[in-house]
């Protein structure tokens, strides 16, 4: 088996061997707002829950150089955002918005997606996302990349509102069938979810 110190390696080397470890990995599309009012969306696959108590979930969002993203900016100024799930039927819109506009440009109208009013905070969501989270930012971290210089915002949000399409919705839980999300791989590549199996957990 090989052994490698990432200290040795570039930051390319570990981020393939990461990217191409760790999945599946979920995607969050996520929509902010600029100061300036702009609603920006972008999608991420640096993302899970936090905990369920209260329900927290988090985002990384890796800086171009020394320059925040979008998104890291915003959510940081404005204190808010909306995490979507991204699935089958949304991916092909959502891979639009990944491409990099100037600040006072909006992805969402690049990508043809739809505005809908959030109830708790002023940043929308999307509606053709089947499950959608409000959320209030918790906390902002700084992550040093080295030289005294911060490569990443670490984004840990608190959710104040839930939004779940009916149809992928039964007796409180998710019919994952039904929402049908899409994963992230390595390069361009993307993951269904395949066969299901089920193991009981010792006791």
């Amino acid at each position: 088996m090989l052994s490698i110190d990432p200290k040795y390696n570039s930051e390319r080397d570990n981020y393939k061997l990461l990217i191409g470890s760790i999945v599946p990995r979920p995607i969050a599309f996520v929509t902010s707002k600029s100061k300036d009012n702009i609603i920006n969306g972008a999608p991420f696959s640096y993302f899970n829950i936090v905990t369920a108590n209260p329900p927290m979930i988090s985002i990384s969002v890796q800086r171009q150089g020394l320059m925040q993203k979008d998104t890291a900016r915003n959510i940081i100024q404005q204190k808010e955002f909306v995490v979507h799930i991204v699935d089958e039927d949304n991916v092909g819109q959502i891979n639009e918005t990944a491409a990099s506009l100037p600040a006072n440009e909006s992805e969402i109208e690049k990508a043809q997606l739809t505005l809908l009013p959030s109830e708790t905070i002023s940043v929308p969501g999307v509606k053709e996302a089947k499950v959608r989270f409000e959320c209030m930012l918790e906390k902002g971290l700084e992550l040093d990349g080295g030289e005294g210089h911060a490569s990443t915002d670490l984004i840990i949000g608190k959710i104040t509102r839930i939004h779940i399409d009916e149809k992928v919705y039964d007796e409180g839980k998710i019919i994952y069938e039904e929402l049908n999300a899409v994963s992230r791989l390595a390069g361009n590549d993307y993951a269904k979810i395949g066969d299901v199996f089920a193991m009981e957990r010792p006791r």
